[in-house]
């Protein structure tokens, strides 16, 4: 249907609604019937193919060709000495179970990241502002229906294809679908003269289109399509959704990994073609076909248990349980890069409103010669509305007015009937106000803003009913009350009139603020949040400076930030009048001299923010206004508000805050910081335990025996790695992780010592490792014991003290600096992960047939003690080492 063609009853009779909106039940009705406004998402693929997905990694493909050629050595040794007896592929299957558990494993992952995404975007989920029996409500823009009528304002996304029936110079951008950047003023009526198939989508002036934003004023529109039926649905299939990239961090240990791998590739080969020709070497009549393949199959396992290549994917599970648990804390993270950088973060940049304060607006005083008439103002020329039952909706100091002429005991439902809106000029962030004229028995407008801006367009006054001259000393009069209502931290929101024969032909700001007759002043207070003083305080002991911009008057700005903690002297607090006088050279210069700024422009946090950034600060700002979208895109960390931030500023967000709190972003620094150590902790564990391992095979092969078959490393790699690097990524906080500076982004991930801890770490783990073959070997022997039963206990041994060690590593891992001992909270996660690790290596061990199948022997209870001991002794070392490290810290911190 062509409704832009149509008059309005006809779209209303077309869609079966009217202009107060569709029933609620109707609205179900529908709903259920034409399915929910949103585009088709492509089509998941099954959980099988997602399955045989997870073998095209590179080294999976390795394993199973390593498993078929198993299989092959294995049916080979089966008819030798010219008669078939039957061999047990153990090898084949256990590396068969680790591939499948992998896969399995991969496929959970990916399930579970998913849903998690599927919660997040659930709690993020945009919403829009209809009509439902006749009050206004807010539903999930997905629940729009046809027939709907909603809302429109600056900052929001149209949710579906409407046509517009209300306009108050209402612009739309619609570059998503026309490629036009200009917005397009809307109008109502039908488009006079345009030919039915002659219309671009452009020109269509009476209609708003889902994937456009508003951009300025205000509107209603009826919902004509939604769904794959909106012009954004024609045109879905050409539309690609940007996938989530990988965050530096994850890039970067990926890259880590591939060269890691290049580099056990490289010792596998060599172990090959040392281990042939030391072979060569001894002589002899060899087998060298079943020589060959099971050192062959030795080289490959050492690569698969030696290469970190479940790295990436353990730091992707910690950066998705940390944005779970910052979601269930008030903080939507939208970007996983917003993780890393939030544990770097040095300036904090926030609103006063709603953020730092409660945006509970109440008005407690009030200046004029005329209270009736300043509220009159104050409700006509007011975005808010009032239900039936009498609750207020709206911007919360919009709601606060209406509910100051509520207090006088005014009928705002009278008012409304007695002076109908004829014309307006909305409110602009730039202008600081906004005009409404109504008609009664004569044509009135009603201007309301902030006191400087509205006073600079007043030439008269009201005084004792008269409209007199706004003389010098009656506005120092008025600028002093101001000044008395700022100073005990109230906003102070400025009325004024001016009156008309007829109904102006322009509704342009410039055309009507101008000659205002001064009405008087209202002073609100918004009370600060109480919990925002302990987190300013939280913020310096972490080295976090807040700074606070606000477009309210200085002097109110001045008191709250005195009363958090954020301003020290009153020559922090500067105005955005101020700072345009500064060039751009001495505002960088002096940017830090600043920590609060008044009566601001959407332009000058773009300048606030670049000028921090510039002096190579990390800088978070937050925003909630349309305007305010090009400040969030350049800071480090864009931080949208949940409550009172538009579509478009929380589209362009790195982060969203559920509560608009300020206390919050102090939170998920303190989460950032806690996920980057964790992935450190893991970090470290995972490449020091891969490195034991290659040290322990190439020493043991280099001395010319065997000390593991393949099918221990491939159990080591899955059981006493995997399952505790994962749980290290479930670590708590470290106390005083806020009371420590903010990290470097430029700090690799090796940096602070951690290469150096892989290293000694590695070594140490290795050399107990060949210390219990070594020492079992000997008792075994001196028991009189053959080489080949002597080997088999010293092979046992040392896979025994080798899987302890990782468990004893990772107990020892819960702090990377600091002594394990003296964490006051427990890692739940962890403890059962050691206990299954340790079940299950002791499994292997002293449960036949899974002995026999693992190629191992029960230990004695003297052998075990050994082993034990050896393990543990991991726990002491890195203690004192860390003592050390403490300890050269602290000197260097002294100097």
């Amino acid at each position: 249907m062509k409704h832009y063609l149509e008059k309005i009853s006809a779209v209303f009779s077309h869609v079966k609604s009217a202009e107060l909106g569709l029933k609620s039940a109707e609205a179900v009705r529908r709903l259920e019937k034409y399915g929910k406004n949103k585009l088709d998402e492509p089509p998941r693929e099954s959980l099988l193919k997602r399955f045989f997905s997870q073998m095209t990694d590179p080294m999976i493909i390795i394993l199973l060709v390593a498993a078929l050629l198993s299989a092959v050595l294995t049916v080979y040794e089966s008819f030798q000495g010219g008669q078939y007896h039957f061999e047990f592929p153990t090898d084949t299957v256990i590396i068969l179970v680790v591939v499948i558990l992998n896969a399995i494993l991969g496929v959970y992952q990916e399930s579970k990241a998913e849903k998690a995404i599927e919660a997040l975007q659930e709690m993020s989920a945009a919403k829009t502002r209809v009509l439902r029996d006749g009050q206004i409500i807010s539903v999930r823009s997905e629940e729009l229906v046809i027939g709907d009528v909603v809302l429109l304002e600056a900052g929001d996304a149209v949710p579906a294809d409407c046509r517009i029936f209300e306009s108050a110079s209402l612009k739309i951008e619609e570059a998503a679908l026309t490629g036009e950047s200009v917005p397009v003023s809307k109008m109502i009526d039908i488009l006079n003269g345009a030919k039915e198939d002659a219309v671009p989508l452009g020109d269509r002036k009476n209609m708003a289109y889902m994937g456009s934003v508003v951009v300025y004023g205000r509107g209603k529109a009826v919902v004509v399509a939604t769904g794959m039926n909106t012009e954004m649905g024609k045109i879905a299939d050409a539309i690609s959704k940007a996938e989530e990239g990988l965050t530096p961090l994850q890039i970067k240990l990926s890259q880590i990994s591939k060269v890691l791998t290049r580099a056990v590739l490289g010792i596998c080969v060599f172990i090959f073609a040392l281990s042939i020709g030391m072979k060569l070497l001894e002589g002899g009549e060899t087998e060298w076909i079943s020589f060959s393949l099971g050192i062959f199959m030795m080289a490959v396992s050492l690569a698969v248990a030696a290469i970190p290549e479940g790295l990436v994917a353990v730091v992707t599970i910690v950066l998705s349980i940390g944005v779970t648990r910052m979601s269930k804390k008030n903080a939507i993270i939208r970007k996983l890069t917003a993780v890393e950088t939030l544990g770097c973060t040095q300036i904090i940049c926030s609103d006063k409103t709603g953020t730092l304060t409660q945006n509970k607006m109440t008005v407690t005083e009030h200046y004029s010669d005329n209270e009736n008439l300043l509220a009159t103002c104050m409700a006509l020329c007011n975005d808010a509305s009032q239900n039936v039952d009498g609750t207020v909706i709206g911007e919360p100091t919009e709601a606060a007015l209406l509910n100051y002429a509520i207090s006088l005991k005014m009928s705002i439902a009278d008012l409304l009937s007695g002076n109908p809106r004829v014309s307006e000029a909305p409110f602009d962030s730039s202008r600081k106000m906004m005009s409404t004229i109504h008609q009664t028995d004569k044509i009135i407008q009603y201007t309301k803003g902030a006191p400087d801006e509205i006073l600079k367009h007043c030439n008269y006054i009201v005084r004792n009913g008269e409209k007199l001259p706004f003389t010098d000393e009656l506005r120092q009069e008025v600028l002093t009350a101001n000044k008395a209502m700022a100073n005990k931290a109230l906003r102070v929101i400025a009325a004024a009139y001016k009156e008309y024969d007829a109904v102006p032909a322009s509704a342009d700001p410039a055309d009507l603020e101008n000659d205002l007759v001064f009405i008087g002043l209202t002073g609100m207070i918004d009370p600060v949040r109480p919990e925002v003083k302990a987190a300013i305080d939280e913020c310096n002991n972490a080295g976090i400076c807040a700074v606070m911009i606000t477009g309210d008057h200085k002097d109110t700005a001045r008191a709250i930030a005195m009363e958090l903690g954020i301003l020290k002297n009153a020559e922090q607090a500067i105005t955005g009048a101020q700072l345009d006088l500064i060039s751009d050279e001495e505002f960088l210069a002096r940017v830090e001299e600043f920590s609060v700024y008044a009566r601001v422009q959407p332009e000058h946090k773009t300048r606030i923010v670049n000028a921090w950034r510039t002096r190579g600060y990390i800088t978070a700002m937050t925003g909630d206004g349309v305007n305010d979208a090009p400040s969030i895109k350049n800071a480090d960390i864009g931080i949208g508000m949940g409550i009172t931030g538009t579509d478009v500023t929380k589209n362009v967000a790195d982060m969203v805050l559920a509560d608009d709190n300020f206390a919050t972003i102090v939170s998920a620094v303190g989460e950032g910081r806690r996920i980057y150590d964790n992935i450190r902790r893991t970090l470290q564990f995972l490449l020091s335990t891969n490195l034991s391992e290659v040290i322990t095979v190439l020493t043991a092969t280099l001395m010319g025996f065997i000390m593991f078959q393949p099918v221990h490393l491939l159990f080591i790699n899955l059981v006493t790695d995997a399952l505790p690097a994962v749980a290290l990524g479930m670590e708590h906080a470290e106390e005083g992780i806020m009371n420590r500076p903010p990290r470097c982004q430029k700090d690799g991930v090796f940096s602070g010592g951690l290469g150096v801890n892989i290293i000694y770490q590695g070594v140490l783990i290795a050399i107990l490792t060949i210390a219990a073959y070594f020492i079992v070997l000997y008792l075994e022997i001196k028991e009189g014991n053959t080489d080949e039963h002597s080997r088999a206990y010293a092979m046992t041994a040392a896979f025994f003290t080798l899987s302890m060690c990782e468990i004893f590593h990772a107990f020892v891992m819960r702090s990377i600096k600091g002594s394990t001992f003296t964490l006051k909270k427990q890692n739940a996660v962890l403890w059962v992960t050691l206990a299954v690790s340790l079940v299950m290596t002791l499994s292997v061990i002293y449960i036949p047939f899974l002995a026999e199948v693992f190629s191992l022997v029960p230990l004695t209870s003297q052998e075990l003690t050994i082993a034990l001991i050896l393990a543990i002794s991991v726990i002491p070392v890195i203690e004192v080492v860390k003592i050390f490290q403490r300890a050269r810290e602290r000197k260097l911190a002294g100097k």
